[in-house]
Parts: C-alpha cells; structure tokens; sequence
C-alpha cells in the first residue's frame, strides 16, 4: 500500500503489485510488479521504484520484527500484458456469442418448459 499512498517518485505511477518472492534467509525480497503503458513507462516506474527502495524497506521494518529487514529488487511482471493480448487474440478468433433470450421468452416461443408442462399434466381433484 505504501507504494500507491507514501512513493512521491513521480515515475512510479500505475504500479500494482503482482507477487513477492522472498529468499529463504528473508535477506531479500523481488517483487514483481505490473505497470500499464508503454515499455519506455515501465522502465522509468522500475527506476523510480528502485531509488524508493530505501524508503520502502524502513516502511517494511517499522511494520515486521525480524533479525534483518528484506533488501527490496524490483522486476516486471509480464503476466498480465500476456493475459490481456491472450485475451484480445481469442475476440478475434472466437465467432461472437449470441445472446441467449430470457426463460419467459423462450417458454411462449417454443410452448415447452415449465408452464407447458403444468398444462399438460393431470389435476388430482379434476377425477374425483
């Protein structure tokens, strides 16, 4: 959160955390990050978050009690820019979807479904 509300790096903009890889010794932490624009962008949100590691890490030390606080290394994440071009190839192959009507119409249209049935099914009472 700290990213979002405490950086004033005016580079690091439009930043979402995607994960956390710590070292088993917790010495170090990467942390994967998404950021959207251009790759000219993303460099310069990676440069801004690199010299705001300083601060990021005494926010961390304030907030968790351990022998050493994690020296933080920042690498983009392209999992997401992935997802979404994933995402616009499969529009563009994919036949469009036809939208289904609602339960009522279909019911009128076809005279099959519920209200069909109840019709046709026999009263107790109208046989005694």
């Amino acid at each position: 959160m700290a990213i979002l509300t405490q950086v004033r790096d005016p580079r690091v903009q439009d930043v979402t955390v995607t994960r956390v890889e710590m070292a088993p010794d917790m010495r170090n932490a990467t942390v994967h990050v998404s950021v959207m624009g251009s790759p000219a962008k993303q460099e310069l949100a990676l440069r801004g978050l690199a010299s705001s590691a300083g601060f990021l890490q005494a926010q961390i030390a304030d907030r968790i009690e351990t022998r050493y606080t994690p020296r933080l290394a920042f690498k983009i994440d392209p999992g997401v820019k992935h997802s979404i071009e994933i995402a616009r190839m499969l529009d563009e192959v994919l036949p469009p979807e036809q939208e289904e009507f609602p339960a009522e119409i279909a019911v009128e249209s076809h005279g099959t479904g519920v209200a069909a049935e109840a019709d046709l099914q026999d009263d107790p009472q109208e046989k005694a």
